[in-house]
């Protein structure tokens, strides 16, 4: 990442044996304490977005989900009422 691209600033508070810590895996990677923060922080966001926009299903889960975009089942007389209940407040009966 280009140093004069970094435009925005922020600040962590830690433990003392945090930040030793790492300041000690800083060193062993070859990189100042700022770019380890940044570069393990960023890695962390991706990730976590990844775990929380994506959807990872086992084998039956995964035939049962598309078996039932394929051939979806007819709606129940619940959900017939839903429609109807919800075409009435659009004003289209």
């Amino acid at each position: 990442m280009a140093l004069a691209l970094r435009t925005e600033r922020t600040e962590a508070r830690l433990l003392p044996e945090q930040k030793k810590r790492i300041e000690r895996a800083a060193r062993l990677k070859g990189l100042s304490l700022s770019d380890f923060i940044v570069q393990h922080a960023d890695e962390a966001a991706i990730k976590t977005i990844q775990q929380h926009t994506s959807w990872t299903l086992e084998d039956r889960d995964r035939d049962i989900f598309v078996q039932a975009l394929l051939n979806p089942p007819e709606p129940s007389d619940y959900m017939k009422a839903a429609v109807k209940r919800y075409r009435k407040r659009l004003g289209r009966v």
